[in-house]
């Protein structure tokens, strides 16, 4: 099976006092993210990951799942 990754170059560009990158329109897409959103940038051994994926909420969102059904009657009463 032929793996083939794909590579882009992000132009880094000053913003009044800070830094900015500029992405290609189809790494924006791939992505799937909007003007404004975030993304996050991982280290590991191989280099850097990006990615529109947020960790934190990943785990906030399975912590969330594990209590929901146990106090869903609580979660009913405190839609009210």
């Amino acid at each position: 099976m032929l793996t083939v990754q794909l590579m882009w170059t992000i132009k880094i560009r000053k913003v009044g006092n800070s830094l900015g990158a500029t992405f290609p329109k189809e790494v924006v897409d791939r992505l799937r993210v909007k003007e404004g959103e975030s993304v996050f940038l991982t280290e590991n051994p191989g280099g850097y990951q990006m990615s529109a994926y947020d960790p934190e909420f990943a785990a906030a969102l399975e912590s969330f799942s594990k209590i929901r059904k146990r106090y869903r009657n609580a979660m009913r009463e405190l839609m009210r």
